[in-house]
């Protein structure tokens, strides 16, 4: 196969056929090596994808001003999960409110940044790269991390995994990229294809010297690529934690069959295998609730919980569970009040839910918002998002947060 072929054949790989090599930059090495050491702390980002309507996840339940605004979709106050006496949790959010109840969640009110964008995809990329809103970055704040962590190291794009079929804006560096996989057996056999194989070969037998850099951009990404699949199903493997086909991973721990479900098991198979991966990154779409909101965001939310739910308990019964955070997130909350069809609009500021981690204190961390002080009918922000990234990437992951946001943003006192 000539490079021409190789180019067109990598730019059309989707979930199912090869392994997507035009987003998997990663590193080329005959061996691993011995991996430099991490502070054993993992991170695990959950993605409420369309902008979770945060004042029916938290509820305001005793504020007039938020029945007053919705009349039809407000959450009634006998069935909110109370978590104190100004706000509570959905009620399809039992397996949550019972994580609070042991000591597990941290609940952060009122999370946006300056100027903020309704636009789905700018805001949501806004909040994977870290930028201000009136800046494009091309590489997320995850992506750095790896860059930081792997800086005059084995380069090791396993450090940080999506689990998805494509990698998130989120886990792209400027050195390296984050890895992409659903299912680590089927992405190592797939490196093991007679297409992949062949290219390698034809890549040895060649000098390179004139080259174009695409394609040697694209030979590097393949080696990479084959590399990490190879140690990541090689660490299940060794470990009997079997992940993928049949024989099943063992676990007494029973989560739900839906898409989170699946997610977050993989996400503790790879943790309990020991893969050497300090930031894990999943999502769950559906949250833009414009219409007849109630009854999707019911069973998003509930699917939510129920997931989060099992695998905090599988961790608990591994033993890992102060060594695992989980933080969840939604690019912008909804408008205060209702519209005309039953649903939420596009608004800004929204909740953050803190997880697990061993973290030394739970709580609802700040003051409810404040629906008397709006901004263009919207709830204002009282804590900036990359706040809360920079205390998990200094306090927690032990990285320099700095270096990785690009300036100094005040922690919040969560570590």
């Amino acid at each position: 196969m000539n490079r021409r072929n190789f180019i067109k054949q990598s730019a059309f790989t989707t979930a199912g056929t090869m392994l997507i090599p035009h987003f998997l930059k990663a590193y080329e090495t005959q061996t691993l090596g011995k991996l430099p050491a991490s502070n054993g702390k993992i991170l695990v980002v959950v993605q409420l994808s369309g902008g979770n309507d945060g004042l029916n996840t938290v509820v305001p339940y005793r504020n007039d001003i938020y029945y007053r605004e919705r009349p039809t979709i407000a959450i009634r106050p006998e069935k909110v999960l109370q978590l104190n006496d100004e706000i509570g949790l959905h009620p399809a959010m039992t397996p949550l409110k019972a994580l609070y109840d042991e000591g597990l969640l941290t609940v952060i009110n009122n999370v946006g940044y300056p100027n903020p964008d309704r636009s789905h995809f700018r805001s949501m990329d806004i909040w994977q790269t870290a930028s201000d809103s009136d800046k494009y970055l091309r590489t997320g704040w995850v992506g750095r991390y790896l860059d930081a962590a792997c800086a005059g190291k084995t380069q090791q794009p396993f450090r940080t995994i999506e689990v998805d079929d494509t990698l998130s804006l989120a886990l792209k560096g400027n050195e390296l990229n984050g890895l992409a996989v659903m299912d680590p057996k089927k992405l190592y056999n797939q490196t093991r294809s007679s297409f992949v194989t062949g290219l390698n070969k034809e890549k040895h037998s060649t000098t390179g010297a004139h080259e174009p850099e695409s394609v040697a951009y694209l030979y590097k990404t393949l080696a990479e690529t084959v590399s990490s699949a190879e140690y990541v199903y090689e660490k299940a493997s060794r470990s009997g934690k079997y992940i993928g086909t049949a024989p099943a991973y063992a676990t007494l721990t029973t989560y739900p069959n839906h898409e989170l479900g699946h997610r977050l098991k993989t996400v503790s198979q790879l943790i309990q295998s020991d893969v050497d991966t300090s930031v894990y990154y999943v999502s769950i779409s559906g949250f833009d609730t414009h219409i007849n909101q109630p009854g999707q965001q019911d069973r998003l939310l509930g699917q939510y919980a129920e997931a989060v739910g099992a695998f905090m308990a599988d961790l608990k019964a591994a033993g890992r569970q102060n060594d695992v955070l989980l933080m969840t997130f939604s690019e912008f909350g909804r408008r205060v009040k209702q519209n005309a069809s039953n649903g939420t609009d596009h608004g800004t500021a929204n909740n953050v839910f803190l997880i697990g981690g061993g973290l030394p204190s739970r709580r609802v961390l700040n003051e409810a918002p404040n629906l008397t002080k709006l901004t263009d009918g919207d709830l204002t922000y009282s804590v900036d998002f990359r706040q809360i990234y920079a205390t998990l990437l200094h306090d927690y992951l032990g990285a320099d947060d700095v270096a990785i946001l690009g300036r100094k943003f005040d922690g919040v006192k969560i570590v």
